[in-house]
């Protein structure tokens, strides 16, 4: 039977040892979380909802969605949940989820950080999902934007709870 380590066992069991990023071990857990009050002309090809502010050097482990039925007619709503610069810039229209049906009827909170996003990138910081070559420091949007627009847009609620471990 073979035994295989992490990278952060390795790391503790180095000599010397050698420190992990604490992103990756021993790093505080935040959340950001709220609801938007959708219009329902909220809900067009194109439109963006600025979720939270997320420091470029977190690592963003969850991102769970809710929403009310935002598309009261043969449903086709569609979304994308991205990176955006604090500009509102994108960056990465669809870094964690593409094309997901949130919305076409009442959706109870789902988990989507993984939706699209490679599971080898588990504990990546916030500007390497939005593919940036280093970090510049600051602040990123996490976003929700339309992929697909609703058939007939009806007002309803977007909740969203994002954890992250920063240092």
């Amino acid at each position: 039977m073979a035994t295989q380590n992490s990278t952060i066992v390795s790391n503790f069991e180095a000599t010397p040892p050698v420190l992990n990023n604490t992103t990756a071990v021993g790093g505080r857990v935040r959340v950001a979380q709220g609801s938007v009050a959708v219009a329902a002309d909220g809900t067009g090809s194109g439109d963006i909802i600025m979720l939270a502010p997320i420091p470029s050097n977190a690592s963003i482990f969850s991102i769970r969605l809710a929403a009310d039925d935002l598309d009261s007619g043969t449903p086709a709503l569609a979304w994308n949940i991205g990176v955006y610069s604090s500009g509102g810039t994108v960056k990465d229209v669809d870094a964690f989820a593409s094309a997901v049906t949130l919305g076409q009827a009442a959706t109870a909170f789902t988990e989507y950080a993984f939706e699209a996003r490679d599971i080898a990138e588990c504990g990546q910081a916030v500007w390497q999902d939005a593919a940036e070559t280093a970090d510049g420091g600051g602040w990123y949007y996490i976003a929700a934007s339309i992929s697909t627009a609703a058939a007939t847009g009806a007002a309803g609620d977007l909740s969203f709870i994002i954890e992250y471990v920063v240092d």
